[in-house]
């Protein structure tokens, strides 16, 4: 349930695009709001594009933005974000771009100008202090990793 004390957080945002919308969100509840390209673009099976949003903002400190894929276009087409998620610091003013790649190994994709191709998600994030020492403590999964906690029938 939604903590009814809890308000959204204000983003300033800069539009560089007047005809594409701003980020929004699809339905009530979604953790990520839709992010549009300004251009067309054909992506050939393997081929990755940065496409450009028409949108820059400003975030509190204390704030990060994530791009993350849209599950439709991955299911449909098979376009992936190459750095997902990607990040989008604080301190960043500059155009929000995102780089898509197609992975179906036989049909392009279309990209056309004000198609939904990501989404951001605002959280906000802790600042570490990293601490040097000679040994860590242990733990139950110790030095285990790739894969070592099972799930799939291979392992």
């Amino acid at each position: 349930m939604t903590d009814p004390a809890r308000q959204p957080v204000d983003i300033l945002i800069r539009r560089l695009d007047p005809e594409i919308p701003l980020p929004a969100y699809e339905h009530p509840g979604d953790a990520g709001a839709d992010l549009r390209t300004t251009v067309d673009a054909v992506l050939q099976p393997g081929e990755r594009a940065l496409l450009p949003t028409g949108i820059s903002i400003a975030l509190p400190d204390g704030y990060a933005a994530f791009v993350h894929p849209r599950s439709g276009l991955a299911a449909r087409c098979g376009v992936a974000l190459v750095n997902a998620p990607g990040t989008v610091d604080a301190g960043y003013r500059g155009e929000i771009k995102v780089i898509v790649v197609n992975l179906d190994p036989r049909e392009p994709v279309n990209f056309e100008r004000g198609d939904r191709i990501a989404q951001l998600v605002i959280q906000q994030v802790e600042k570490a202090r990293f601490h040097e020492v000679g040994e860590l403590p242990g733990s139950v999964r110790a030095e285990g990793g790739f894969g070592s906690t099972g799930g799939h029938a291979a392992v």
